[in-house]
């Protein structure tokens, strides 16, 4: 039997040789000899001032937007001020008489205006929580299904429209069509059917004001997620066929997983506008179905504030609203970290 140990092919010599060499220190270790490569050499971290003249056209163009930021919303945080004075316009506010949480009574001692505010304000957030925020999902996912590119793009093109019309054009259109003068009504009339009263009824005006959004915003809202659903690995899918899933069981074990986090990050900054459930459409509508239905926080603070003057009152109720927008928006995002979702934001 010949042997054939002695014989080595041209490529394991050389490996030898490079093994052996870096065993007795002649060259570079070889992976024999560490059992690992060695690490590679970072470059060394530059200075804050370093990184500044780097990045100076970068930290130009930031300017414009970081004043605008601060002129718009910082500086006027120092106007809560006068959530503890009895402010008056024509006065300087640091003139006004300190009034200490007094303002705050309508809070504490439950004020029956504030209360049907809150009221309205919760039941509103709830339902459009339940029915607006899925509806960009749903959507999401129909369009992502169309095998046309063509027809993808048109129907995403009809659907984002609505988005830039402003909310005086909106429940115009509303009007047109549901008003006591609108299309339906107008039809019912000639039939000899009884008109209904779609705009005017206290009793639907939260399914009105979540019909509008719902209309006006989908189709925008799509656009976050149709995003999120191409950056899932397609390979994915394809596994799944392969396991026997069915369309459904790969929506629910691959879809969904792949845009949970985008899910999770809107539902917290949804939650940041919970007691905000949109002023200029509620203010534009209220005259038809009065304040004790349709009276939310923003439309409180204008009301008392604006129109009857109680500009210290407003300001204080302003001002619990916003705390409490930051509360929950904290408070979600640490139950996001204990599920193991990034969130907002994650402390490094």
């Amino acid at each position: 039997m010949a042997r054939t140990d002695g014989i080595l092919s041209p490529q394991a010599d050389k490996s030898t040789h490079i093994d052996q060499a870096g065993a007795t220190g002649s060259g570079p270790p070889g992976p024999s000899a560490t059992g690992r490569s060695s690490p590679p050499t970072g470059k060394p971290s530059l200075s804050w001032w370093a990184r500044a003249r780097r990045d100076k056209v970068l930290l130009l163009m930031a300017v414009p937007g970081l004043g605008l930021l601060l002129a718009f919303h910082y500086l006027p945080l120092l106007g809560n001020l006068i959530a503890f004075q009895e402010y008056l316009p024509f006065v300087p506010m640091g003139r006004s008489a300190w009034v200490g949480l007094d303002n705050f009574a309508v809070i504490f001692n439950g004020d029956a205006e504030f209360l049907n505010a809150l009221k309205n304000t919760v039941l509103i957030t709830l339902v459009q929580v339940v029915f607006v925020l899925p509806a960009p999902i749903a959507l999401a996912l129909l369009l992502n299904s169309l095998l046309s590119e063509r027809i993808k793009r048109v129907v995403q093109s009809v659907l984002y429209l609505p988005h830039f019309l402003s909310w005086v054009i909106v429940i115009a259109i509303f009007q047109q069509i549901l008003g006591g003068s609108g299309l339906i009504n107008n039809v019912l009339r000639s039939q000899g059917i009884e008109t209904i009263d779609f705009l005017g009824n206290p009793d639907s005006f939260i399914a009105l004001l979540t019909s509008q959004v719902i209309w006006k915003d989908t189709g925008w809202g799509t656009i976050l997620f149709l995003a999120a659903l191409t950056q899932i690995d397609p390979g994915l899918y394809e596994a799944a066929r392969v396991d026997g899933a069915s369309r459904l069981r790969q929506l629910w074990h691959v879809t969904v997983p792949g845009i949970r986090g985008l899910i999770i990050l809107l539902l917290i900054l949804r939650l940041g506008d919970s007691l905000t459930v949109g002023f200029e459409q509620i203010i534009l509508q209220q005259n038809l179905v009065g304040r004790p239905a349709s009276e939310v926080l923003d439309t409180y603070v204008y009301n008392n504030g604006v129109l009857a003057g109680q500009w210290g009152v407003s300001a204080a109720v302003g001002l619990v609203k916003g705390l409490v927008a930051v509360v929950l928006v904290i408070g979600a995002n640490k139950i996001a970290h204990v599920f193991g979702e990034a969130g907002v934001y994650r402390k490094s």
